[in-house]
């Protein structure tokens, strides 16, 4: 019979869910420098909100963008609108 210490665990415990959450919230906000795909074009889902947000501040879009330059623009555009920082700050 196994003791405590060796029981396989079931339900992960409170600290296990803490460091998972931890872990998922790290690469959620990873600086878009250190992307390793951030300097491939810009991604159709970036470019239809950079359009909406460009608009909104009265800005051009610049289509030429790599993905890490579209997403700290997103970031400066959110900023500058108030739009999708619900939540954020």
């Amino acid at each position: 019979m196994k003791s405590n210490d060796q029981e396989e665990k079931l339900f992960p415990t409170d600290e296990d869910k803490q460091r998972s959450l931890e872990d998922n919230t790290s690469n959620t906000i990873k600086d878009p420098d250190d992307w390793t795909t951030g300097d491939e074009k810009i991604t159709g889902a970036q470019l239809s909100y950079l359009t909406t947000l460009s608009a909104e501040a009265g800005e051009e879009v610049d289509e030429t963008l790599t993905k890490a330059e579209a997403s700290k623009k997103i970031d400066e555009l959110q900023h500058k609108t108030g739009r999708g920082l619900e939540g954020q700050e």
